[in-house]
């Protein structure tokens, strides 16, 4: 006898696999992004800077709704002028997406060169994994350099390369679940 009445063990057998295909769709339609970010780096920064400031605008908006009509809070002239600056670098980044993509390489740059620091910082204090953590928080510095120093060429493709990594390695990893899915192992398992 097993610890799951008759009817919910069939249910559960019934799952296995269940919804595959639409993993595997997910992870091949990811990897074509990716490939296309790839081949054309400068239009995919284009439109990422493009949604990203959409989505500054929205909650700008957004704020600043919740900071006018919004009755009886502390935080509403916050919101306001939260609001009222996500409106402006959302639009920034909406209609000039090249100075929007000026930004957020010069903030990748900074994020990687705080991040070395940091890096080797804990490297020298480690007593393993002493050199790995150095040489990351050289590659890191090193590739800061290179970003600071090929601005602002940098910025037209650098946030187009990100998104591109970012969907091919996404893309694998759902076609590699949605495969181990279909033999019968959960998807996506921990």
């Amino acid at each position: 006898m097993t610890d799951t009445p008759r009817g919910m063990e069939s249910l559960r057998i019934q799952g296995i696999g269940a919804g595959w295909g639409w993993i595997l769709a997910y992870g091949i339609l990811s990897v074509v992004l990716g490939i296309l970010a790839f081949a054309a780096p400068f239009a995919a920064t284009l439109a990422a800077t493009l949604v990203i400031g959409i989505f500054f605008m929205a909650a700008g908006a957004t704020s600043i709704a919740a900071g006018v009509f919004g009755k009886g809070h502390d935080g509403r002239a916050y919101a306001i002028v939260f609001g009222t600056l996500s409106l402006f670098v959302g639009g920034v980044m909406a209609f000039e997406p090249a100075t929007g993509a000026l930004s957020l390489t010069m903030l990748v740059a900074v994020w990687l060169g705080v991040r070395g620091v940091m890096e080797l910082v804990f490297g020298v204090r480690m007593r393993r994994g002493k050199a790995m953590m150095i040489v990351l928080g050289i590659v890191n510095l090193v590739l800061a350099a290179i970003v600071l120093a090929t601005l602002p060429w940098s910025a037209l493709t650098l946030p187009g390369y990100v998104l591109g990594i970012s969907f091919l390695l996404g893309g694998a990893t759902s076609i590699g679940a949605a495969l181990a899915h279909r033999k019968g192992e959960p998807a996506f398992a921990v």
